[in-house]
């Protein structure tokens, strides 16, 4: 397909990538959140920010996110007035940048994380028009991963062979690290957790596991009669209503 581009639109962008300005450092608050609950900080490992020059692919700027998560109430229990800041208080992890820039770009911003937990990394991607010398601070830009980390506890190596079931602990969280209780901010009762065998890539079965008594934790037993050994069981995290999923590592049952 051939696209045509009027005239005076091809002309306005000819115009665009002529326009110069004396260099400017601009500074730019970058923050990457867990969807559904608070910043991505230290306790999971901080998150990866990049700034990059969409048109070139030149990277400008890079850090990683750390400190703390926030504010839980400025964040997610507080009524919030437009424009309010919620992720700008005292200790919240944030990564500033300084671009130096000499006419308004078009940047991208990238974020990736929680980088303490390889498995449940996501990324995030944003593109925005930013102005020389119009700095972006308060909250900034706002990076959003979607997801869970989800850790297999128990079994911690194969089950002896000839078991006829397994039980099973798993830590589900949020991405920044924030609990799952019962009835709490983040409710472990919207959650629905499974443990899942596979063999030959092909799912054998699945069973709930419930809340095991304290934060995070949710245990269950699956049955291993009908496995063989090329058997694998992942636990799985899900809150669709919430747009927020999650898996464990496959281990080996057999």
């Amino acid at each position: 397909m051939r696209l045509k581009v009027c005239g005076g639109v091809a002309a306005g962008l000819l115009a665009a990538t002529a326009l110069a300005e004396a260099q400017t450092p601009t500074r730019i608050n970058v923050r990457v959140v867990s969807h559904d609950a608070k910043i991505i900080g230290s306790g999971v490992g901080g998150a990866r920010v990049i700034v990059r020059d969409p048109a070139t692919g030149r990277i400008l700027a890079e850090g990683t996110q750390e400190g703390g998560t926030g504010d839980t109430q400025a964040i997610l229990v507080k009524p919030v007035a437009r424009g309010e800041s919620i992720y700008a208080t005292a200790g919240a992890a944030v990564v500033t940048v300084t671009i130096d820039l000499d006419r308004p770009k078009v940047l991208e911003f990238i974020g990736e994380g929680p980088l303490g937990y390889e498995h449940a990394i996501q990324r995030a991607v944003k593109q925005m028009l930013v102005v020389p010398g119009e700095d972006i601070l308060g909250d900034g830009v706002v990076l959003e991963l979607h997801g869970f980390i989800v850790e297999l506890l128990e079994p911690a190596a194969r089950p002896v062979a000839g078991r006829g079931s397994v039980e099973v602990l798993a830590r589900v969280r949020m991405m920044c690290g924030c609990p799952h209780t019962p009835g709490g901010v983040w409710d472990a009762n919207r959650v629905a957790v499974t443990a899942r065998l596979y063999r030959g890539g092909e799912l054998l079965l699945s069973e709930p596991l419930s809340y095991a008594g304290e934060p995070n934790m949710f245990r269950g037993s699956v049955p291993l009669a009908e496995t063989t050994s090329a058997s694998l069981l992942v636990v799985v995290a899900s809150d669709p209503d919430r747009v927020n999923f999650g898996i464990s590592p496959p281990r080996p049952v057999r």
